[in-house]
């Protein structure tokens, strides 16, 4: 197996950029999706959650799709980056047009312009973001260097998040008609998510052609199994399980956090609302510092033992925020803060886990299938989105919530500070029973290439 040169940090750079086109939209949508469907759009929030679940639902079905042919693809571009190229505008007129108010007047036609529209939108981002995070794991196969690339994915993940909060405070301080400050915004991630396509794909295709070379039998015939076959053939690898459970209890928690803190800045603390981008951007800012830290305990240990370590600190501040009472603004930006430095290895460790479990699966089959891999942690993360947006609206709606009253009935308010703090660290609490029971540490995964060598020499 011949040693591939240090990944450099140019290629490092522009593949994390490649983040930015998923994330700006994306953390728009876990910020304000359900305020605007609800609020601007005019829908009652059981309907507005299950837009969204209805959208995750046709992702249970095109996510394993497009990467399991995503691995079968061959071209002159290679196996992603077809992928990318041809999603990036859709992906880019379905993000304006999610943020944009139909021009009907009733429920239905509400609801079913938005259900229309997301599973196109959600088909797009599948066909971009999938690849997109697959290709990490064909740029390195080192331990320690795949952490770092991760890292780097995840500073701009969090990066794109911060945009995200910015740009929406710039547009909301510049424009008073929230139908006009929404469409905006969709205009200004469109744009972005085709930049920042296009310079991942010039930054890292030299390295991809590169591995390839280097690992010419890194990929051979996929033969002829069903995508059924192959997915019951993935989900054997007890490694992977763990992986995807840890990813499942860890981004949920994050997605209800993040869906809540609108209604918890503003209905129960009563804050104007530039204090909830702030709040959020408390969270987002330790969380993206932090990563350097978490980085540098996963090469000193292991990418399990640092979210052991970090994963309790999100739990434990988490649990603070429903102690927090209207008057102490300050006690809920400390909890920010704190929640932030562990929610950094939620961001980090699962995508860095992956990599290694892949390797995993070459051993044992044969095969590389880092499409289908991935296909079911982009489906999480976009799952973890939408079943977080579901359950919140759900339980706005049986609590009682009513976007245009001034003062919310008591189990509203009881319901946004339960979701915001309780239930989250209620499943970190499962992702640590995963990330526990995760077997493959820094020598494991050297007894995993140093077997794959003895196979590709044979």
């Amino acid at each position: 197996m011949s040693k591939l040169p240090p990944l450099p940090l140019p290629v490092k750079l522009a593949y994390g950029m490649g983040e930015l086109a998923a994330a700006v939209p994306a953390s728009l949508s876990a910020f304000f999706v359900l305020y605007f469907f609800t609020t601007v759009a005019g829908l009652n929030p059981a309907l507005a959650g299950s837009v969204i679940l209805i959208g995750r639902l046709w992702d249970a079905i095109n996510d394993p799709l497009i990467g399991w042919l995503s691995d079968r693809t061959v071209s002159p571009l290679g196996r992603r980056f077809p992928w990318m190229l041809g999603g990036m505008v859709p992906m880019a007129l379905t993000a304006m047009l999610l943020w944009v108010v139909p021009p009907f007047q009733t429920q239905g036609g509400i609801f079913a312009y938005y259900v229309v529209l997301s599973l196109f939108a959600f088909a797009s981002f599948t066909a971009v973001q999938l690849p997109y995070t697959a290709l990490a794991a064909e740029l390195s196969d080192d331990y320690d260097e795949r952490t770092t690339l991760i890292g780097t994915k995840a500073a701009f993940s969090i990066g794109g998040g911060i945009l995200a909060l910015v740009m929406a405070q710039v547009v909301f301080g510049q424009v008073a008609d929230p139908k006009r400050q929404y469409m905006i915004l969709g205009i200004l991630s469109a744009c972005l998510a085709i930049v920042m396509v296009s310079l991942c794909v010039a930054g890292t295709y030299r390295r991809y052609w590169q591995a390839q070379k280097a690992h010419a039998s890194l990929h051979p015939p996929a033969g002829f199994n069903s995508l059924l076959a192959d997915l019951r053939s993935v989900f054997a690898n007890s490694a992977f399980r763990k992986v995807l459970g840890l990813y499942l209890c860890s981004w949920m928690s994050v997605q209800v956090t993040a869906a809540m803190l609108p209604y918890f800045v503003g209905a129960w603390m009563g804050l104007p609302e530039t204090h909830f981008a702030q709040m959020a951007l408390a969270v987002q800012g330790t969380a993206i510092a932090m990563l350097v830290v978490w980085n540098r305990v996963a090469h000193w240990t292991s990418k399990r033992t640092a979210l052991m370590l970090g994963a309790p600190l999100a739990m434990v501040a988490l649990l603070g925020l429903i102690t927090v009472q209207p008057d102490q603004v300050g006690w809920m930006y400390a909890l920010g803060i704190a929640a932030g430095i562990g929610v950094a290895t939620l961001y980090l460790i699962p995508f860095a886990m992956l990599p290694d479990v892949v390797d995993l699966d070459e051993l044992q089959t044969g095969r590389r299938r880092e499409g289908l891999y991935f296909s079911a942690l982009v489906f999480l993360q976009k799952f973890g989105l939408a079943a977080a947006i579901f359950l919140s609206g759900q339980l706005l709606h049986w609590t009682g919530y009513d976007p245009q009253a001034i003062t919310q009935p008591l189990p509203a308010l009881w319901a946004i500070r339960l979701l915001i703090g309780p239930l989250p660290a209620l499943l970190l609490l499962g992702s640590l029973w995963f990330a526990h029971r995760y077997p493959i540490d820094r020598d494991r995964h050297r007894q995993i290439l140093d077997a794959l060598e003895i196979q590709r020499h044979q």
